[in-house]
C-alpha cells in the first residue's frame, strides 16, 4: 500500500515538473532577449543581436556630406560608425570603429581614455575625400553598461545623429546583383542602396584565448554604391595576414582599383592582421572580378 502511494506521489511530482518546464523556458528566453536592455539604454539606441553572438550598434554619419572624386559617399558605404559587444567570461568586451571629423578626434579620444576605453588605431580609410574623415578604432573590457556609457559620452562630442534617423536616398542599385555575386563567389545584401558583401577568413582570429567574432571587424568588407550610367563605386577593406598584403595590393592595382590605406585596426590579435582599403568607380561586374582575384590571394572562406 505504501509503495503504491509513493509511486503515485512521484508520478504527480513528475507531471508538475514537466508542466513547469515550458514556463521556465519562456522566462529564460525572455531574460536572454532582454540581456542587453541596460546596454541599449546606456548607448541611447537599440543594438542588434548578431548570429555570431555579439550585440552590435550602428551609428551612421548621415550628417556628413563627403565627396570623393565627384561621388557623394553614403553613410552605409564608408561612413558608418559601429560598436559590437560580447560577453567574455564575467566581463564584456567591446570593439568598434568611430567615423569622425578632424576636430572631433581630440574630444572623443579624451572622453574614451578617461573612461578606460583603449584607442587601437587612428587613420584614414579614404583618399581625396572632402571634408577629411578620420577613423578611430576602439577596444574595451569591463562592465557592459559602463563601456556603453563611455561610447555614448564620446559620441556626444560629435554630430552623430541620434537613433531612429533614417538614411536618405533611394535603395535602388541600378546594377545586377546576381552578376556581382557570381563574379565574387559570395552573395551580398542591399542595405539602403549599398550592396554589401562580407567574406570571413577561414581561420579563427584569436585574442586573449578567445576567437573574435566576424561581426567585430575581422571579415573582409566589399561595398558597392551605384553612381551613374550603370557604374558603381567600390570601397571596403581586405582583412589579411602579412604574406597576403602585397599579392592583394598587386591584384587590386592590376584591375585598376586604387589602394587607399594599409594599416592595423587591433593590437593583440593572433595572427596579426593588416587591413587594405581600396577605392574605384567603374563597371561593377569588372570591379567585382578584380576583387575576386584579390580574394583568391587570401585564406578567406571560399566562394562558389
Amino acid at each position: 500500500m505504501k509503495q503504491t502511494i509513493l509511486i503515485a506521489l512521484l508520478a504527480v511530482m513528475t507531471v508538475i515538473q514537466a508542466a513547469g518546464q515550458p514556463a521556465a523556458k519562456m522566462k529564460d528566453a525572455k531574460a536572454a532577449s532582454s540581456g542587453w536592455a541596460a546596454v541599449d539604454k546606456a548607448m541611447g539606441r537599440a543594438g542588434k543581436d548578431q548570429p555570431d553572438g555579439t550585440h552590435k550598434y550602428g551609428m551612421p554619419r548621415t550628417d556628413l556630406n563627403v565627396m570623393v572624386e565627384g561621388v557623394q559617399v553614403k553613410a552605409g558605404f564608408a561612413l558608418g560608425s559601429w560598436a559590437a559587444f560580447r560577453r567574455a567570461g564575467m566581463q564584456t568586451e567591446v570593439m568598434g570603429d568611430l567615423v569622425l571629423k578632424q576636430y572631433e578626434v581630440e574630444p572623443v579620444m579624451q572622453t574614451l581614455i578617461s573612461h578606460g576605453v583603449e584607442i587601437t588605431a587612428l587613420h584614414n580609410h579614404l583618399l581625396f575625400e572632402s571634408p577629411r574623415v578620420m577613423y578611430m578604432h576602439i577596444h574595451g573590457r569591463g562592465d557592459a553598461v559602463k563601456l556603453a556609457q563611455a561610447i555614448h559620452d564620446a559620441l556626444s562630442k560629435t554630430k552623430t545623429p541620434p537613433a531612429g534617423q533614417a538614411a536618405a536616398g533611394s535603395a535602388e542599385l541600378g546594377f545586377d546583383t546576381k552578376e556581382i555575386d557570381a563574379a565574387l563567389g559570395h552573395a551580398g545584401k542591399n542595405n539602403h542602396g549599398i550592396y554589401q558583401v562580407s567574406v570571413p577568413r577561414a581561420e579563427k582570429i584569436m585574442e586573449g584565448g578567445m576567437a573574435i567574432p566576424n561581426s567585430m571587424g575581422v571579415a573582409t568588407a566589399l561595398n558597392f554604391q551605384p553612381t551613374h550610367g550603370g557604374k558603381a563605386a567600390v570601397t571596403g577593406d581586405f582583412v589579411l595576414i602579412g604574406k597576403e598584403v602585397n599579392p592583394v595590393i598587386k591584384a587590386l592595382r592590376g584591375g585598376g582599383i586604387m589602394v587607399t590605406a594599409l594599416h592595423t585596426h587591433m593590437l593583440d590579435e593572433q595572427p596579426h592582421l593588416f587591413f587594405v582599403h581600396f577605392w574605384a568607380n567603374g563597371d561593377p561586374v569588372k570591379l567585382a572580378k578584380t576583387l575576386r582575384t584579390a580574394l583568391d590571394q587570401t585564406n578567406s572562406i571560399k566562394g562558389k
